[in-house]
């Protein structure tokens, strides 16, 4: 360092604002800054030093300041995701609480409601986890409820079941349950019950009638068939038996 002293009557001068700079100023961290003797310069390699410490101080402050505001931005996007999943939540309770849902309907309900696919889908993974949504057991219950309820056939039951998305092993899982014998069983009871009302026509009109509602139902011809042809036994218009004549379609 070279020192050069100021010219006689400036020294007093330069001592008495070096000590108020001094005395007044204090760095960031509380530590004074370093100064120099009245009339002392710093050499190129101490200005070189203090302007790479400065440049290192400066992008440690942007750093910090950086962090505090990605803080503040995840916090604000955490709650965020907070509020959107509680709501994605209740709109699943809401729609479960009103009837039994495929996952994949479910799904078109909260993008309806415009739920962002991933907030969805980690809603729909938990919903499954506690079995709120198990798609293996509402295709057992609609088999259920459609064959035993409404006397839905086959046919009938898996057009439901795909309807709802289902995959088709579960859909084929949830069919073997119903055997041969279960479908003729209800299709008798339907055919019977329909034959009663069916005493004034004739019977060729009351096969063709009977048919048709048993296909509707979703059975197929082999069980319709055997359906009709037993409950329209004695019939007090005539019978296959008697001339008439049974046509199937």
């Amino acid at each position: 360092m070279v020192v050069q002293f100021p010219p006689a009557g400036e020294h007093d001068a330069s001592i008495a604002r070096g000590a108020r700079k001094q005395k007044g100023a204090t760095s960031r961290d509380g530590i004074a800054p370093v100064t120099y003797l009245p009339g002392a310069q710093p050499s190129e390699a101490a200005r070189q030093a203090m302007a790479r410490v400065q440049t290192v101080a400066q992008g440690d402050e942007e750093s910090e300041s950086g962090a505090r505001g990605r803080a503040s931005s995840s916090g604000a996007n955490r709650a965020g995701r907070d509020r959107s999943a509680t709501r994605a939540g209740n709109v699943a309770i809401h729609q479960l609480a009103r009837r039994g849902m495929s996952r994949w309907e479910l799904e078109q309900v909260l993008a309806k409601r415009e739920v962002d696919e991933q907030t969805a889908t980690a809603e729909l993974d938990r919903l499954e986890s506690i079995g709120l949504v198990d798609d293996t057991s509402l295709a057992v219950l609609l088999v259920y409820a459609m064959h035993t309820r409404k006397g839905s056939g086959r046919a009938v039951i898996e057009q439901e079941l795909r309807r709802r998305h289902l995959a088709q092993e579960v859909i084929e899982e949830a069919l073997a349950e119903l055997d041969g014998d279960d479908e003729l069983e209800r299709a008798l009871e339907l055919a019977t019950a329909r034959a009663r009302q069916l005493t004034n026509v004739d019977y060729d009109v009351a096969v063709r009638r009977l048919s048709g509602y048993l296909a509707r139902k979703g059975y197929d011809g082999e069980t319709v068939r055997a359906a009709v042809r037993t409950a329209l036994n004695g019939h007090p218009r005539g019978s296959a038996g008697a001339g008439g004549t049974v046509r199937f379609r």
